[in-house]
């Protein structure tokens, strides 16, 4: 199996992301319908989509980036934030760090280490705009010679326009509350265990390999706030990374009321 760190290889996306933004089509506009004052809409995003291959090599076996990403030409810092975020998920060994702190970066290192076949995809999308807050959906991807299937990621990005900053879990939780959080979660596996076959079929034995954990990965959309776990983090490889929907009834009076919606 290759030697390259994991962080690289997911890396190489992100910086294929930055350099796409360069290129670019004709911006989209996000109109989501209106339900309640809580949702937001007219998020103006532009797509960045690049496919490279390492510089002088030729056939299947080269190395290769993908990137199907998002730009927001009327928020560059959120443009930005996006960028640097992909590039944090690629998880970079702390001693190399502080060498690699752009995107551009970072590609040039992982063409001179990744292994023949090696690929990365980056890829980023607006999940759901509520309560002034744009949740971007950022997902890697690595496929790494050797290995027996891919290594993905995904981590919620939830940027609040009128601060112009993201907001991570304790922003939007009333101080104190999370405990309180942590037993919505818990609510929302029990109900997601119900419709997990594999639990089903054995219930003691699902629960000893793959108990419930906590996660802070957050995003608001207008079903409730959509919680994502990792690849084997409460279930196998096979059930992807799963995400966890926690409806608005039973967070009232945990998620600060400027982020419940109309009536909430």
């Amino acid at each position: 199996m290759s030697h390259l760190p994991f962080a690289l290889r997911a890396g190489l996306v992100s910086m294929a992301v930055l350099l796409a933004a360069c290129g670019s089509s004709p911006p989209d506009t996000i109109s989501l319908p209106a339900q309640g004052a809580a949702v937001s809409a007219d998020v103006r995003t532009q797509p960045v989509r690049r496919e490279l291959t390492k510089p002088g090599c030729k056939g299947e076996d080269c190395p290769r980036i993908v990137v199907d990403s998002i730009a927001f030409p009327e928020i560059p810092a959120l443009t930005q934030h996006v960028d640097s975020s992909l590039a944090g998920m690629t998880g970079v060994d702390a001693n190399l760090r502080g060498a690699y702190r752009t995107i551009d970066e970072y590609i040039a290192y992982f063409w001179r280490t990744a292994q023949p076949r090696d690929r990365t995809e980056l890829r980023a999308k607006v999940r759901d705009v509520v309560a002034d807050v744009i949740g971007v959906e950022l997902q890697t991807a690595q496929y790494l010679t050797g290995a027996a299937h891919g290594i993905p990621a995904t981590h919620f990005l939830n940027w609040q326009r009128a601060s112009g900053r993201e907001l991570v879990l304790d922003d939007v939780l009333i101080p104190g509350r999370r405990d309180q959080y942590v037993q919505a979660l818990r609510t929302a596996h029990r109900a997601w265990l119900k419709q997990n076959e594999d639990a089903a079929r054995d219930p003691a034995a699902y629960d000893r390999t793959w108990p419930f954990v906590e996660s802070s990965n957050y995003t608001l959309t207008r079903q409730g706030m959509v919680v994502k776990y990792d690849a084997y983090s409460i279930a196998p490889y096979s059930h992807g990374q799963p995400e966890l929907t926690i409806p608005y009834d039973a967070l009232r009076g945990i998620l600060k009321p400027e982020f419940m919606p109309a009536g909430g």
